[in-house]
Order: structure tokens, then C-alpha cells, then sequence
């Protein structure tokens, strides 16, 4: 579900990438029509289409995107969401880390701010990072609320602290 919703956020957002180097390849044969011009242009830009979806299908492979695939407990107050493993294991989320805050048909997605500039490398490796950032989300379905006045409140605290559109 999470490589679905994510390459879905990426490809409606950077579609556009796709088409550099589709129009940089297919330059050639304007000047001189050769099929080869097209195939590699095809080729190339199926190629970058899948390393890009690679990229976001790879956030579910390295160790510290488990988090975000374990069964947690979550405690959503004023202040945090707090992501409970176990009892003595978790992960507090401040409401400045997250992004905003989207409802769906059947559960609220809490996208997480991306990566300052200052916690990203420099020179080229720092340029792809800010340009090919993956999104990352907490899923949160109706079915882990207990009543629907949990779900009201969840949805009022969203309304408050601006992430969830009016």
C-alpha cells in the first residue's frame, strides 16, 4: 500500500522529469529523422521512470523505514503523535514534523515534512536530494479508532494545527 500511495504522490507531482530526457533524445531526429533517435528515447525514459520508482519502492527496504511498515500504537495529543512499539519502545512525532494532513475514504494520511537543506549533503548528492525526495507518510485507517468521537477529535486536532484542508 505504501509503495502504491507514494509512487502515486511522486508521478502526479514530477511527471514532467520523465519527459527531459524523452524531448533531449528525440531532439536529433528533428534535424535527422532516424528510428534510432525515438527507440532510445523511449528507452532512456523508461529507464529513468523505473530507477524512480525504484527509488520509492527502496524506502521500504532499508532498515530505518521500518518503522513505518510495524504494527504501532499510536497516542495523538496537543503536543505529539506518539508511536508506540512496546511499552518502553517509541517514537514521538512533534506536530512541526509533519507536513499536512489528508483525508481519505477510509483513513487519515499524515505526510511528513521533508529533509531540511542543512541535514542534506552538499554539491551534486545534496542537487538529487532535494529534487528526487521520496514522500514519506503515516498511514493512520478508521478501524484503529476506538469510536467515531475518536475520529472527530482527530480530524478537529488536524483543523487546528492547519494540516488538514477546510
Amino acid at each position: 500500500m505504501y509503495t502504491r500511495l507514494a509512487l502515486a504522490k511522486v508521478w502526479r507531482k514530477d511527471w514532467w522529469y520523465a519527459l527531459i530526457p524523452f524531448v533531449l533524445l528525440l531532439l536529433p531526429a528533428f534535424f535527422s529523422f532516424s528510428w534510432w533517435w525515438v527507440v532510445a528515447a523511449v528507452i532512456v525514459t523508461l529507464l529513468f521512470v523505473l530507477l524512480r520508482s525504484a527509488q520509492v519502492m527502496g524506502v521500504t527496504q532499508i532498515e530505518q523505514g521500518n518503522p513505518l511498515f510495524e504494527k504501532l500504537t499510536y497516542e495523538i495529543d496537543q503536543r505529539q503523535v506518539l508511536m508506540k512499539r512496546n511499552e518502553r519502545e517509541g517514537m514521538a512525532l512533534t506536530w512541526d514534523m509533519i507536513q499536512s494532513a489528508e483525508r481519505q475514504q477510509d483513513a487519515y494520511m499524515l505526510w511528513l515534512q521533508p529533509a531540511a537543506d542543512a541535514q542534506l549533503p552538499t554539491g551534486w548528492k545534496g542537487w538529487v536530494a532535494r529534487n528526487f525526495q521520496t514522500p514519506i507518510f503515516i498511514y493512520l485507517p478508521f478501524r484503529i479508532f476506538n469510536s467515531q468521537n475518536d475520529l472527530k477529535l482527530l480530524e478537529s486536532l488536524l483543523r487546528r494545527k492547519n494540516l488538514l484542508a477546510q
